[in-house]
């Protein structure tokens, strides 16, 4: 008998949901990389997008927004699933989960709206929602006797092997091999690839550089959206977010002068899509020769703002800036990846038994920049039909792992410092808001080398190597898709 029917690598709300959901004699463990709270959902403020309201909204208008955001390159088929489908599961969060989403004097469900949306659908808990969302998750799956945790402890390999797979893990005892059925990839997004990034530190890629090893297709990796309203800290690599939902509430956004100037690029000003906003920030900081934004909220009074962002208060407030009375500094930076591993309706990927869900993943629903939201509904839904799937195969196959585990890995040299700061600079210099196309060439071939002495150094597996392995291979194959499409002008301009 294997070990486990089913392997989930990533604690957050994917991998938490998909535990969730399969049947109690199903045996399942989550691996986390590092703490189980340390991932891009629990950070997620703004909330999660649903038409749960019938009344003032429709599936059709969220459709409509979601293929308007995404350039309509979104996959209709995937994008129909989600937005019809993807109400149930936040409901179900609330009835089975006790998720508290914030609620009017009269009890019901407070919605707000966000850049890209045409009515109020964002479900909400204060600025903090995806904290709520994972801890209720967290707390629901450790009450399952069928679901193991493993904290501290990385994915390093998965071999397909008849039944299922051996994966090797490396935790705090060393590299030892587990047997499974199936393997569920939620291992989030590559922010960390980035000099700057609103991503969590466990954001490498990982999952979508095993799946990539395994022969799985990977899709539209090139496709990065940068948020506008990062906090523009002085120092630190990991940049904490403005939400979206600020501006939905009325915060204005100005240039150095004080001026607003989003309306001289886009008709609907702070609330456009994303990808609108960051590129409009940069022309005006190339028009004025300043990169000092601001964010101001401060016309909605100190008793709103405490109440509806309690957390940007704090956080900002530790930054020295008192939202209530003061301007945010802001600027554009790496926030989300819409492309990942090539996924189907159900999540399955090219290669037998293995899944992908959450950010890592590539279901088309987002087009080529995703709508504020989405990303939280996307995680609940597609987790969901990954179970289905993998359900369904359980009741049909005979899985179990017979064959013995591979050899253990053999290398002893130590990585040496750098190769991470090395991919920073050249994503940073090639692929940012605006990309440079010179550098994209220079950048592609400084990271075959890279990639190249990683993979062919008898290094030990370490987690540093592992993550430096990560984001060479992505940065890799982000910038090999560039240079294939750039002869192909049309998609150049639709995206920028």
């Amino acid at each position: 008998m294997n070990e486990y029917d089913v392997l989930i690598a990533g604690s957050g709300v994917a991998g938490l949901y998909a535990a969730l959901n399969f049947e109690p004699e199903t045996k399942v463990l989550v691996l986390s990389k590092r703490e189980l709270t340390l991932c891009n959902s629990y950070l997620a403020q703004g909330g999660v997008a649903a038409v749960v309201d019938k009344t003032d909204d429709d599936y059709r208008l969220h459709i409509a927004d979601t293929l308007i955001a995404g350039g309509y390159k979104n996959d209709l088929r995937s994008l129909e699933i989600l937005v019809n489908e993807g109400p149930e599961d936040v409901l179900r969060l609330i009835k089975q989960m006790g998720v508290e989403f914030d609620r009017d004097e009269t009890r019901q469900i407070s919605m707000t709206l966000e850049g890209g949306h045409s009515r109020r659908r964002i479900l909400h808990h204060k600025d903090s929602t995806g904290r709520e969302i994972t801890s209720k998750l967290l707390a629901a799956a450790k009450s399952r006797s069928n679901i193991t945790f493993m904290e501290y402890t990385h994915l390093s390999s998965l071999k397909p092997v008849q039944g299922g797979f051996w994966a090797g893990v490396l935790d705090q005892q060393g590299f030892h091999y587990i047997s499974c059925s199936y393997c569920i990839l939620c291992t989030g997004g590559i922010g960390r690839m980035y000099p700057y990034t609103t991503n969590s530190a466990i954001a490498t890629g990982d999952g979508i550089t095993l799946a990539h090893e395994l022969g799985a297709k990977t899709k539209n990796l090139h496709l990065i959206q940068f948020h506008p309203t990062a906090f523009a800290a002085a120092q630190g690599r990991e940049r904490f977010l403005i939400s979206e939902a600020v501006r939905g509430e009325g915060a204005i956004l100005v240039n150095c002068f004080g001026e607003q100037f989003m309306k001289s690029y886009d008709k609907r000003g702070e609330l456009a899509p994303r990808d609108v906003v960051s590129r409009s920030i940069i022309k005006e900081s190339i028009r004025t020769g300043n990169e000092d934004f601001y964010l101001d909220i401060t016309g909605r009074g100190e008793e709103f703002i405490k109440r509806r962002f309690p957390m940007i208060y704090e956080r900002c407030l530790e930054e020295g800036i008192d939202i209530a009375k003061d301007r945010i500094p802001v600027f554009p930076c790496q926030h989300y990846l819409m492309g990942g591993i090539n996924v189907n309706v159900y999540g399955d990927t090219t290669v037998d038994r293995l899944y992908a869900a959450g950010e890592c993943s590539h279901t088309g629903v987002h087009g080529m920049n995703r709508l504020a939201s989405n990303s939280l509904l996307e995680a609940l839904v597609f987790a969901r039909r990954c179970t289905y799937d993998i359900s369904r195969r359980m009741r049909h196959e005979q899985s179990s792992v017979t064959s013995p585990p591979p050899p253990l890995p053999t290398g002893k040299r130590a990585l040496e410092p750098g190769y991470r700061t090395s991919i920073r600079q050249i994503i940073g210099r090639a692929w940012f808001v605006v990309p440079n196309y010179e550098a994209v060439h220079d950048g592609l071939k400084e990271s075959t080398k890279i990639l190249k002495k990683l993979k062919n150094n008898d290094y030990a597996i370490t987690s540093d190597y592992l993550e430096a392995k990560s984001l060479a291979t992505i940065c890799t194959l982000l910038l090999k898709e560039v240079v294939q499409k750039e002869p192909e002008e049309s998609w150049l301009e639709d995206l920028h």
